[in-house]
């Protein structure tokens, strides 16, 4: 079954890991034929929303969240079960200050 991973980071503690810790991460993953594919993604304010409303197609920048976390990064993670993506999800070094989000991908 295929997961989505998102890696959630609060602006705050941005710092306190870099890219090359996760390296050992990503490379685990593959080696296990676990992590699909990932990446990082640009910061938010490099975002542009797109709605359709009435027919008309709306664009706007951001988007403006509620909450001071964004999506830092994303990968696809194909996992047995839920538990092995957690497992996995829970070993990112990025978890140890930061939010990381597991979601199944509809349909299974």
């Amino acid at each position: 079954m295929q997961y989505l991973m998102l890696v959630r980071v609060d602006p705050e503690l941005a710092d306190t890991t870099t890219v090359g810790d996760v390296a050992p991460w990503v490379e685990e993953g593959a080696r296990r034929g676990l992590r699909v594919q990932g990446a990082a993604v640009e910061p938010p304010e490099t975002a542009r929303t797109v709605r359709v409303r009435g027919g008309e197609t709306l664009l706007s920048d951001g988007p403006f969240l509620e909450t001071k976390e964004y999506v830092a990064g994303l990968d696809v993670l194909s996992c047995e079960t839920l538990d092995e993506a957690l497992e996995l999800a829970a070993a990112h070094p990025l978890a140890r200050f930061h939010m990381v989000e597991v979601r199944p991908f509809w349909g299974g």
